[in-house]
């Protein structure tokens, strides 16, 4: 069924809402048209003129060629087949997806009289809502590259025939399991929609108590035991399962009324810097500013970013299997997959707001020990010159050397400065830091090709993997434990043991080595993830990349096309 539904792409962009008022298209369950009424929609859907490009008359075609080689007999003339799909369609919200736009208020309003016509076209419509959900659940419902310029991950068809995959979905017998089914399979997917239900289930119960503002609070401090932000903080921290029934380890039930709060003790505190690491903050069990603003972020917020969050998994689901490199740039960390088994995972550090690391997709070509450091264009102009102007030793203390085009070295002194300073765009020279342990890069480099000039690498400054926010990179993503990395990837215990690597790294030679593991490498993003409990975890958006996924969710579908391949 995986293979098939890449057949659907093509089909997925049927357009019928609008070619009957809403009201009229409703019918009892099971109740068909003739196969003459049917004809005559197919007939008119196929002769269609409107406007829609290529992909939509390809998907005209498509339908109108499954009802032709049926004989235009209708595929929901069975009363339980369509339950099914209106099963389907109302569990698209567990997913993050909206019901209406798989027609539901139109497939669940009351029975029209039986008008030809009108049930012809309620066939149809039904078929477009089996189409479009088989899309959304599979590939997703946005289309990330009109998101991300940078993303280059695949959407194909599976280079099959696309009729004869729509016919198998639309024949199955039991339409709700087939669909849910085309959903991700993968466990972090699953939990993303049990925190979903937790999250909507608070949402009912009017959502999580606000903490009111006001000057930190920490153990130990002193004070009134009633004060109304402790006793806030109790019932906020209860309600989202951080603060359990003291003895017991079990939540405890969020108070009816307010009740004068203890004191700060140590049973607070701890639920406090359970809610901090949750939510990717310093697990200090004290209620800063950030923390508080974490709490305060109301409960629909956190729904629309699982949302965001499963909608990225439907992207890049095909791609979560077997070999590959995963870097989670929200979550900065990484982790290494080899025959679907997590088998090392380390903290990373990456890009700046300002100088976002992308999301895209390459393979782990080779490894490069004790690299020399060439300079990118963007850090040359933005931070190494200014700092060079500034500074004429800047360059002999970073053990930076400045080469022409021909690879010669060029002795600063020589240099025009205040050319320079005038003009630092047309910096004719490359720079270049030698390697050792003050290199930029660490001691190692990966090297993936990409046109982001983006790579993971070693580095000297450990001190910034303590973090919890770990953005200070001007892209690249600096990985804490390298050299382990590095032992998995070369896959050679006879000539690369850790200890040779190491031993390797000391001599202080630039290497370029092969990797026999030459595995995917994928740099996604993802705020929001779930324990198997479905208890969530969020991070910042630090490059502001929910919202928009959020709004395309809330957009009427627009087909993109995928490749055939």
């Amino acid at each position: 069924m995986f293979t098939s539904v890449f057949r659907l792409a093509l089909a997925a962009c049927l357009v019928l809402a609008g070619a009957l008022p809403a009201a009229s298209l409703a019918a009892s369950a099971g109740a068909a048209p003739s196969r003459e009424a049917l004809r005559e929609r197919v007939e008119a859907l196929r002769s269609d003129g409107s406007p829609g490009g290529e992909a939509h008359r390809a998907a005209r075609a498509l339908v109108a060629g499954l009802y032709e080689a049926r004989g235009f007999e209708p595929l929901w003339a069975d009363a339980g087949r369509v339950a099914s799909l209106r099963r389907a369609v109302d569990a698209s919200l567990t997913h993050g997806l909206d019901p209406r736009d798989y027609h539901a208020a139109a497939l669940a309003s009351a029975p029209a009289p039986a008008d030809g016509r009108a049930l012809a076209q309620r066939e149809l419509l039904l078929t477009d809502a089996l189409i479009r959900l088989a899309y959304h659940l599979h590939f997703g419902k946005t289309d990330p590259r009109s998101l991300q310029p940078s993303w280059n991950f695949a959407r194909t068809l599976g280079g099959a025939d696309p009729a004869a995959a729509l016919a198998q979905l639309a024949g199955t017998p039991d339409p709700a399991a087939a669909l849910e089914r085309l959903a991700p399979s993968l466990p972090a997917y699953a939990n993303l929609r049990r925190a979903l239900a937790v999250l909507r289930e608070t949402e009912g119960r009017g959502g999580w108590t606000p903490v009111p503002t006001g000057p930190k609070l920490e153990p130990g401090m002193t004070g009134r035991s009633d004060d109304p932000r402790l006793t806030a903080l109790r019932k906020r921290l209860a309600e989202s399962g951080d603060l359990a029934a003291a003895g017991t380890g079990a939540v405890a039930p969020a108070p009816s009324n307010a009740t004068p709060a203890e004191p700060f003790d140590a049973a607070l505190a701890e639920a406090v810097r359970r809610f901090q690491a949750r939510h990717g903050l310093a697990a200090d069990g004290v209620v800063g500013r950030d923390t508080l603003a974490a709490l305060n972020v109301p409960v629909a917020a956190r729904i629309d970013q699982v949302r965001a969050n499963l909608e990225r998994l439907r992207w890049v689901a095909r791609d979560l299997v077997g070999d590959y490199l995963l870097v989670d740039i929200a979550g900065f960390e990484a982790g290494l997959w080899l025959d679907g088994r997590e088998v090392w995972r380390s903290r990373v550090v990456v890009g700046r707001p300002y100088r976002r690391t992308p999301e895209f997709r390459s393979t782990l070509e080779y490894m490069v020990l004790n690299p020399e450091w060439g300079v990118p264009p963007t850090i040359l102009r933005n931070d190494v010159l200014p700092r060079a102007l500034r500074d004429p030793s800047y360059l002999e203390r970073q053990r930076m050397r400045l080469v022409d085009r021909n690879g010669r070295v060029v002795d600063p002194a020589s240099v025009d400065w205040d050319a320079v300073r005038q003009r630092p765009g047309a910096f004719p020279y490359r720079v270049v830091q030698s390697s050792g342990p003050d290199n930029a890069l660490g001691r190692i480099r990966f090297m993936a090709p990409n046109e982001h000039l983006v790579f993971l690498h070693d580095t000297p400054a450990r001190e910034l993997f303590e973090r919890p926010v770990r953005a200070f990179s001007s892209g690249c993503i600096r990985v804490e434990r390298a050299q382990e990395l590095a032992v998995l990837l070369l896959d050679d215990a006879q000539r690369w043991s850790a200890q040779r690597i190491a031993e390797a790294i000391d001599g202080g030679r630039t290497q370029t080595l092969p990797l026999r593991r030459r595995v995917p490498l994928l740099l996604l993003y993802h705020t929001a993830r779930a324990g198997d409990d479905g208890s969530p975890e969020f991070r910042p958006d630090l490059y502001g990349r929910d919202a928009p996924i959020v709004r395309a969710l809330a957009a009427p579908f627009r087909f993109a096309p995928v490749a055939p391949g």
